[in-house]
């Protein structure tokens, strides 16, 4: 099993996987806090700020495209050691960064990081755990996302708020907790099971032919999460700020943050569900909450706008752990990793679109009008995924990795 002088049991082991789970959320939303001071101390506009989220889910998008199985050859371990010590570079560019330019080049060796670990993770993460208890697995690495997400938007804005250096502190903190998950990994076992024995080739990701319907519900889910948890990671703390109002950065991380909370909440309470009765309830959430966000924007309530946060947070639960269960389900254990990367792959690139968009069109328009015309779209696509898991059947069992040809 391991060829490491030293390794945990598997229970550490699985809570180590999860800790890099943890860390692809935190390092994503780490700056979402920063985006105000960085647009009030450089006189950024909305579009640039939200270049600076969008670089991140380009380098993600990037890095699984050429490498998004290589932990299916190289090894769980070695792919999460690569892939923390880019966000490790990346982190460290935001704590000392005294220029935009430096910003980018930072949220490029995020993306890189959380490219490289997102689906040897969460592969981790299932392969860890106790026999028959996949199901559990999606309930903790969707409770791992919403752990890594609250963490950095309440940290970070009670550290705007009431220590110095507003747009560092945090990330230093964070940089501790990297090199702390690094000496986890470290300890983890060399080579597992999983690792298929075939050379890795640089090749585009596929996804094989009897998981195509499987992977169509799968990815339809998670790119509605995502797109949803976008919006709230990209112009959250801006609306909050702007559009209802708030000048406390921990009263707006917070109110954000209760996107993440309820996110942990409803992964564990509905860890039971069936993947397709997730994906029905997220998507119905997530429609709901970005009506309230809409009427929170109209209204400039800032009651709502916390009740749309707790709705994305129920939506984006649901469905990223129903779209995950599915494919968790089907995919074949030599090829889960590269199966989840291109999962993952489609879900960033459509994050990157969305903060973009909303970017451009809330320097054009205004962010009220932004936002409106954003929801009503991603209402739209919420609405596609609850049909797709509502119509599209899906055989039963796993997929053998015999069922798998040229992997």
């Amino acid at each position: 099993m391991s060829n490491s002088p030293r390794t945990w049991s598997r229970q550490c082991n699985f809570w180590v996987a999860a800790a890099v789970v943890v860390h692809t959320l935190w390092t994503s939303a780490a700056p979402a806090m920063m985006y105000p001071l960085y647009a009030h101390q450089w006189q950024l506009t909305p579009t640039v700020t939200t270049l600076i989220f969008a670089v991140f889910p380009v380098f993600v998008v990037a890095t699984l495209v050429a490498l998004g199985d290589l932990s299916d050859y190289i090894g769980r371990r070695a792919a999460m050691l690569l892939g923390l010590s880019a966000s490790l570079i990346g982190v460290l560019l935001f704590a000392i960064a005294p220029s935009v330019i430096w910003l980018l080049v930072g949220r490029a060796f995020m993306g890189i990081g959380v490219g490289l670990s997102a689906g040897p993770s969460a592969a981790a993460v299932v392969e860890f755990s106790a026999p028959g208890k996949a199901r559990l697995a999606g309930a903790i690495t969707t409770a791992a996302q919403a752990f890594g997400l609250a963490a950095a938007l309440i940290l970070s804005g009670a550290l705007i708020q009431y220590a110095p250096f507003p747009t560092r502190l945090s990330f230093w903190v964070l940089v501790i907790v990297l090199i702390a998950t690094l000496y986890g990994v470290w300890n983890l076992p060399r080579h597992t099971a999983a690792e298929t024995k075939k050379r890795w080739s640089l090749k585009l990701p596929q996804i094989h032919k009897p998981l195509r319907r499987t992977f169509l519900v799968s990815v339809s889910a998670v790119l509605s999460a995502y797109s949803v948890g976008a919006t709230m990671l990209s112009l959250g703390s801006q609306i909050a700020h702007d559009l209802i109002g708030s000048s406390n950065a921990l009263v707006n991380g917070g109110a954000i943050s209760l996107f993440a909370i309820v996110l942990g909440i409803t992964g564990i309470v509905a860890k039971r569900f069936g993947s397709r009765l997730s994906i029905i309830a997220g998507a119905s959430f997530a429609i709901a909450s970005l009506a309230l966000l809409m009427l929170a924007t109209a209204t400039h309530a800032l009651s709502v706008f916390l009740l749309s946060s707790a709705a994305s947070g129920a939506g984006y639960s649901l469905l990223f752990m129903g779209g995950l269960n599915m494919i968790n389900a089907r995919a074949p254990m030599h090829h889960r990793a590269g199966t989840l990367s291109a999962l993952f792959l489609v879900a960033y690139l459509m994050q990157g679109v969305v903060a973009m968009l909303l970017g451009r069109a809330a320097t054009a328009w205004g962010l009220d009008l932004a936002i409106d015309v954003g929801s009503v779209a991603l209402a739209a696509l919420s609405l596609g995924a609850l049909l797709l898991a509502i119509y599209v059947r899906q055989p039963e069992g796993p997929l053998e990795d015999d069922a798998a040809p040229g992997a």
